[in-house]
């Protein structure tokens, strides 16, 4: 007698169909390989989306945009920067790059976001910024927020990685009164460019920094100068930029994902609710879900096993069961304070981040994608509930 070996469900899954390989195809034989009509097409069409007089400028990753968004704000040595410690090592990177220094803050427990609480208390003569990071795709308190970046004269990023499209207060992230939000089309997440993000600011002189400084400084982009009918040879360098411009086969692969980004998000929802009520009687905290009337991008379905502090075991013993029943999962993510180039370089501790430390221990990221189906949801909330039993 033999059984069915079911396929493994990977934690992550991008959505690409025949309309992305066509629009890549065309891009490929059109002769545009590197930024041209697409790109350009892509970032008036992301504008348009989030509406409003946004300017969007198409980058290389979420990484690069950041980069850029720190240093068109004028991020410079003996600088601070305020950073959450729960995020992606990128968000406070960037800060390092410009030879400041990034001061990482604890978390909201009930939203695992950034907590406004801490960042006040945090600020110093030195700090000039704060980057916020919308946490799973759930919005930030942006009000507490931006009231006192507001009264303490600094500069919000949006690290919106994993907030599109999320709906704050009745508008899209992208849209509020920060300074610049940058997101991205990592393989992963909620719509696709394989590697690419997007830059959106409503000021003009920042678009034009961060416009010139993600190509190498120059003053007129590669499209402009050579789709000219007439010889425009000619360009300045006016900084030493950078070499983050998207390219045109990523941009048409965006295009077609970003029509496709509304039937995404209501998928994500309908995952993120089936998993709700089959978890609502288990012993975990469930992922944190956003207030009445805003809406959450789920990119991460993150729940919190419940462990005692210090127990790193029980994850991995509940990680490796759903290994074994063919689940994958990961963990979002390893907290700033305690990975060793931060804590040695700024000699953090845990007991400085007692939110982000209690959430750490227990937090699992489970699968949710818009190709799986509900059978394969199923399964994940069978192996979910197996191995806490």
């Amino acid at each position: 007698m033999t059984t069915t070996q079911l396929p493994f469900l990977p934690y992550a899954l991008p959505d690409i169909g025949g309309a992305e390989q066509a629009a890549v195809g065309q891009a490929m034989a059109s002769g545009w390989v590197t930024t041209g009509p697409n790109a350009r097409a892509f970032e008036q069409e992301f504008a348009s989306y989030l509406g409003g007089d946004v300017t969007a400028l198409a980058v290389s990753s979420a990484t690069a945009g950041l980069h850029l968004a720190v240093e068109a704000i004028g991020i410079a040595p003996g600088d601070e920067v305020i950073v959450p410690t729960l995020t992606f090592t990128a968000t406070a990177e960037v800060v390092r790059y410009m030879g400041a220094d990034p001061i990482v803050a604890d978390i909201d427990p009930a939203t695992l976001n950034i907590d406004p609480a801490d960042i006040e208390r945090r600020i110093t003569e030195r700090t000039k910024a704060i980057i916020v990071v919308h946490y799973g795709g759930l919005a930030c308190d942006m009000d507490a927020i931006l009231d006192i970046a507001r009264r303490h004269d600094l500069r919000v990023i949006e690290d919106a990685a994993h907030a599109f499209p999320t709906m704050y207060r009745g508008a899209l992230v992208g849209t509020l009164a920060s300074d610049i939000t940058v997101f991205s089309f990592y393989a992963n997440k909620t719509m696709t460019t394989g590697e690419g993000g997007m830059v959106v600011t409503r000021d003009p002189a920042l678009a034009e920094r961060i416009r010139v400084m993600r190509l190498h400084g120059i003053n007129r982009d590669a499209f402009d100068r050579f789709q000219s009918k007439t010889p425009a040879w000619y360009y300045e360098v006016v900084a030493p930029g950078y070499k983050y411009n998207l390219n045109d086969m990523s941009a048409a692969l965006g295009r077609v994902q970003l029509t496709r980004i509304d039937s995404f998000a209501e998928r994500r929802d309908v995952l993120a609710r089936r998993y709700h009520d089959a978890f609502a009687k288990l012993p975990i905290t469930d992922a944190p879900r956003p207030a009445q009337g805003d809406t959450h991008a789920w990119h991460i379905y993150a729940i919190r096993l419940t462990v005692e502090e210090g127990d790193l075991d029980t994850r991995a013993r509940f990680i490796e069961a759903l290994s074994a029943a063919g689940i994958g999962t990961s963990v979002h993510y390893i907290p700033l304070h305690r990975q060793p180039y931060w804590r040695d370089t700024y000699g953090l501790t845990a007991r400085n981040y007692p939110h982000a430390d209690r959430a750490y221990h227990g937090l699992v990221s489970l699968p949710l994608y818009t190709l799986m189906s509900d059978a394969d949801q199923d399964r994940v909330i069978e192996a979910v509930k197996g191995a806490l039993a």
